[in-house]
């Protein structure tokens, strides 16, 4: 009963909200779950969905043992379709409104120390995974924002590139000369592979076999690469330890949330309490 209303709940997603692909495909498989579940009812109208079914959804997922926090993007997922259905016209009431989010508890992000990032630099690596690490770290990236940057994103010379991020927002970010070099080291290497194959790309990050470089060649890559410091890492631990190095260095708050692509500056507040987390084990470590 609800697919036909998902379809058109995401081509508004799409069209007129303007959210990533990677957004509108976990919306959709919360609603198909969702969909699946409400069927077991058979109902012929929208308006006999009440909150206790929708209750009684959440519950299941208690039992399925998901997370916390994925039982709250679930009922963010329900809280956004059922909204935009009694925007509609489609129901007259809506039972999602009085749903209570899970409590979260406040869990900081893994962040690396700078020897550690340093550590990470001196590792043997191909001249493109140099230029992506140094990517990252230098501009703060999500992997998705990496993965999707075309080469006239990138200004070298000026020291900036252009990335769009969440909701397709668009930022410009600058970039350090240690990056800048190692971009440019990368760009004769694409060069080569771009001649041999006798093709062009638009993206900038391509593979051996001038293919777009995925998110998941990225989280290998970054995975394998903090063995060598007996670390469990991903793309965003770069990230974090980026915005948190900023911080411990001085930079203005509102300025890294810009950095950063955070719509509320509430989201990167909490790189301030990973910054004094560790401002005070260094303090104790000193005066043992």
């Amino acid at each position: 009963m609800l697919i036909h209303y998902i379809s058109e709940y995401m081509e508004y997603l799409e069209i007129e909200r303007g959210l990533a692909k990677n957004t509108i495909l976990a919306y959709r498989s919360d609603l198909y779950a969702l969909s699946d579940f409400i069927n077991q009812f058979n109902f012929q109208s929208l308006n006999e969905i009440q909150r206790l079914h929708l209750n009684m959804y959440i519950k299941s997922l208690y039992d399925m043992k998901y997370t916390p926090r994925s039982i709250t993007r679930e009922i963010a997922s329900i809280k956004g379709f059922f909204k935009w259905l009694g925007i509609n016209d489609y129901l007259k009431h809506n039972p999602a409104l009085a749903i209570e989010q899970p409590k979260l508890p406040k869990k900081l992000p893994k962040v690396l120390s700078m020897q550690e990032i340093n550590e990470l630099l001196k590792s043997d690596m191909s001249v493109m995974e140099i230029a992506i690490l140094e990517l990252l770290y230098a501009a703060g990236l999500r992997v998705s924002e990496l993965t999707d940057i075309t080469f006239n994103n990138i200004d070298l010379n000026s020291k900036y590139i252009r990335c769009i991020g969440k909701g397709s927002k668009e930022r410009i970010v600058p970039i350090g000369q240690k990056a800048c070099s190692a971009l440019k080291k990368y760009l004769k290497e694409r060069d080569y592979i771009l001649k041999k194959y006798n093709i062009s790309s638009k993206y900038f990050f391509i593979k051996e076999n001038a293919k777009k470089l995925t998110r998941q060649d990225v989280y290998t890559f970054i995975r394998n690469l903090g063995k060598n410091i007996n670390k469990n890492i991903s793309p965003h631990t770069i990230r974090h330890s980026f915005a948190t190095h900023l911080l411990e260095n001085g930079a203005d708050l509102r300025v890294v949330q810009e950095l950063l692509g955070h719509s509320d500056v509430s989201t990167t507040q909490l790189y301030t309490h990973i910054s004094k987390k560790r401002l005070k084990e260094i303090y104790f470590y000193i005066i043992k």
